[in-house]
């Protein structure tokens, strides 16, 4: 191979570096592992309990990762929050705890909905409002390089 053609090499390599790069989001380094105990849901979707990767993966989408069948489930977010004051250690899901009869009428179903997601301290989303009574519970992870 000539000095030129090298030179030529070197340089194609470089810009594709480059490119690859750019074309990375930043955005999808976000992530935390988090350990859920119950069933919960989000924007119509339920998800059993277990373990998840979750990820920012979109300028206004997160994706729960359910590591024991790798599936995953996308769920939008409305807002990005300002940093937590003073900001948690450690990441953490907040559910909405609310209640309904179903189907009978004559058994009482905790429901658990996806309210915030803080991948790490100045990172938090808003994903769902829950108006009326409701309780919170929190489930902290941790974060994930």
């Amino acid at each position: 191979m000539t000095h030129l053609a090298a030179g030529r090499l070197a340089i194609a390599l470089c810009a594709l570096a480059m490119l690859v790069a750019a074309a990375t989001p930043a955005h999808a380094q976000a992530q935390a592992a988090f350990s859920i105990p119950f069933k919960f849901e989000s924007g119509g979707k339920k998800l059993p309990a277990g373990d998840y990767l979750v990820t920012k993966t979109g300028e206004t989408q997160l994706t729960f990762q359910q590591v024991s069948t790798g599936k995953q489930t996308v769920l939008p977010f409305t807002e990005a929050l300002k940093p937590a004051v003073p900001p948690a250690a450690a990441p953490r899901v907040v559910f909405d705890e609310t209640g309904a009869f179903e189907p009978s009428y004559t058994e009482y179903f905790t429901i658990y909905v996806v309210a915030e997601v803080w991948l790490s301290s100045p990172e938090g989303y808003l994903v769902h409002v829950t108006r009326g009574a409701h309780k919170e519970k929190v489930v902290t992870g941790q974060a994930k390089k």
